[in-house]
């Protein structure tokens, strides 16, 4: 098949397979997986393949960046320690357990081999996991854990498989991997931050959304080819790149160029993930008719692998236990922080001096004690319990970054296929265990989700506080002469009346009024849509006329479109 009509294909059965996955209740990248193995009875189909750097050096970035620039940064640091565990303490742990047992099994497996296999399946993919949280209703918290997981981990692992692969041709001591992984971390987290503070302010620039996108879609590689020709974790600049980015954005760049990204982003996203779920279906084939030429068979290597992915996963949840009990403390401080906060607050107003270096040290002082406080508040209100602690460890479903380093072993490397069967196996079950059993155990475990009227609480708080911002704005222009009295006016009336609209709705955003209201403003402007279209073939208005309209009536659709 030619390369057009394979994309045509592979698109629209990710699309179908997305739809379908949908109304079944399933993960999607497991649907995906079980299309690919079915479409690879066809032959044409059998023959297509994509070479494993194709996917690690060009196809992941794209994915990690996309993920990284939508996590609120804030999020990411408020679980740190939660993430740290997860996708550095769980994968080394992993990969060593992981490799004894497989080195125990097969000890004609050498060691560097055994713990090769540990790093390409320690590491779990968000995706599944994710869509079917979000869809249930797990709290935010425990979703921004997952995905801070899978973003993190792809690069603790590689940088193992990295020093795994190195003591197959040679010897490899421990402070030597130790080391590799500090100064890889090291140097990915300063090209990471320095790659994405110059993309923002290079489409900062630009002010022009396409210009902008397509500046975008070379970030990731700006950060990952250097960093790897460092012997550093590109994947890991991948993903500090695209926080930083996501973080300082809003601040340098327009609503309209990052909706723009963001828009392009999801797609490019979806298109890829989906596409390697559906390339490891495809290339289950070819990989089955290797191994069944080999004195072990495909029999013994997948016994070995559904071995290996009960012990992956009992690991996973062994490692949950301490990490939960560790969360409870930080609740339990969290419960005591308003009587130390306290003290903080009233040393703060007790700080002399009126130069301007103590102004800024009061001020440093003052912003760090409120983030604390805002931290407190945020274990306070999201609390990790036993609960959340076992829809965390059943959520290790393996994935793209599995399937794609399993292949980069190298070629003369004994027992190749049956490792790379054995980590197909571990990837598969995994996604038809946890993603199957994923929905009856968010059930079963009744994790209560976030609180909708703490929520619109903060939400009414928020803007609040926006309001009187844009009031005292107006006040000062008043007073500079900017504007005269009616302007100042106009722009208070706008602000009161998108005040009050806002009141109304929040009010009732979980009510069936709220409800019913949406579906009344959505068939109004059905009928000016279908009476501007009509409008646009009479042509009795210019076409820049009638684009404006339109525009507008796309922005109100967005806006209750939620």
């Amino acid at each position: 098949m030619t390369v057009s009509v394979i994309a045509v294909v592979g698109v629209l059965v990710i699309v179908a397979v997305q739809r379908f996955s949908e109304r079944l209740g399933v993960a999607a990248p497991l649907g995906l997986v079980v299309v690919g193995i079915a479409l690879g009875f066809i032959p044409a189909a059998g023959d297509v393949s994509v070479g494993p750097e194709v996917i690690l050096a060009g196809v992941l970035p794209l994915v990690l960046y996309a993920s990284a620039v939508n996590m609120p940064a804030q999020d990411f640091r408020r679980n740190l320690k939660a993430i740290t565990g997860l996708a550095v303490l769980l994968v080394v742990v992993t990969t060593v357990g992981i490799g004894a047992l497989l080195h125990l099994l097969v000890p004609q497996i050498g060691w560097a081999a055994a713990f090769a296999l540990g790093a390409i399946v320690s590491p779990t993919d968000a995706v599944a996991a994710t869509s079917l949280g979000r869809k249930l209703g797990l709290p935010s918290r425990l979703v921004s854990m997952i995905e801070g997981e899978g973003l993190v981990n792809d690069a603790s692992a590689l940088v193992l498989l990295r020093s795994a692969t190195a003591a197959i041709a040679g010897s490899v001591s421990l402070w030597s991997v130790a080391g590799d992984f500090v100064l890889s971390v090291a140097v990915a987290v300063i090209i990471g931050v320095l790659v994405g503070v110059l993309n923002v302010r290079v489409r900062a620039r630009l002010n022009d959304p396409v210009s902008s996108t397509a500046v975008t879609f070379v970030v990731p590689f700006v950060a990952y080819v250097p960093t790897e020709e460092l012997h550093a974790s590109g994947v890991l600049a991948v993903v500090i790149a695209g926080l930083v980015t996501g973080d300082i954005s809003v601040h340098h760049i327009s609503a309209r160029e990052r909706t723009v990204a963001r828009t392009n982003w999801r797609t490019a996203s979806f298109v890829l993930e989906s596409g390697i779920f559906l390339l490891m279906g495809l290339s289950m084939h070819r990989l089955v008719e290797d191994v069944s030429n080999s004195p072990q068979g495909v029999g013994e290597s997948v016994a070995w692998g559904l071995t290996l992915t009960v012990v992956a996963i009992v690991i996973r949840l062994i490692f949950v236990v301490p990490l939960t009990a560790m969360l409870r403390m930080d609740l339990r401080r969290a419960s005591t922080h308003d009587s130390r906060s306290q003290q903080w607050w009233d040393r703060l107003t007790q700080m002399d001096g009126e130069s301007p270096r103590e102004e800024r040290r009061r001020a440093r002082v003052t912003e760090r004690l409120r983030r604390m406080d805002a931290d407190a508040a945020f274990v306070l209100n999201q609390p990790f319990g036993w609960r959340s602690g076992l829809v965390l460890g059943w959520a290790g479903m393996r994935g793209a970054i599995t399937v794609a380093a399993a292949q980069t072993l190298p070629e003369d490397l004994p027992y190749r296929p049956e490792i790379i069967l054995i980590a197909y196996v571990v990837a598969l079950a995994t996604l038809l265990v946890n993603g199957l059993s994923l929905p009856w155990v968010i059930r079963l475990a009744r994790v209560p989700g976030d609180d909708a009227e703490r929520i619109a609480d903060e939400g009414r708080r928020l803007w609040q506080q926006l309001n009187e911002t844009a009031t005292s704005e107006i006040d000062d222009m008043i007073t500079a002469g900017d504007v005269d009295p009616d302007e100042a006016g106009r722009l208070k009336r706008y602000i009161e009346g998108r005040d009050k609209w806002r009141e109304e709705l929040s009010a009732e955003t979980h009510s069936d009024t709220f409800t019913r209201l949406v579906e009344l403003q959505m068939q109004v402007l059905a009928a000016e849509r279908d009476a501007l279209f009509e409008i646009r073939h009479t042509g009795v208005y210019s076409s820049e006329v009638v684009a404006d309209a339109q525009q507008e009536l796309d922005a109100d659709e967005i806006r209750f479109d939620r």
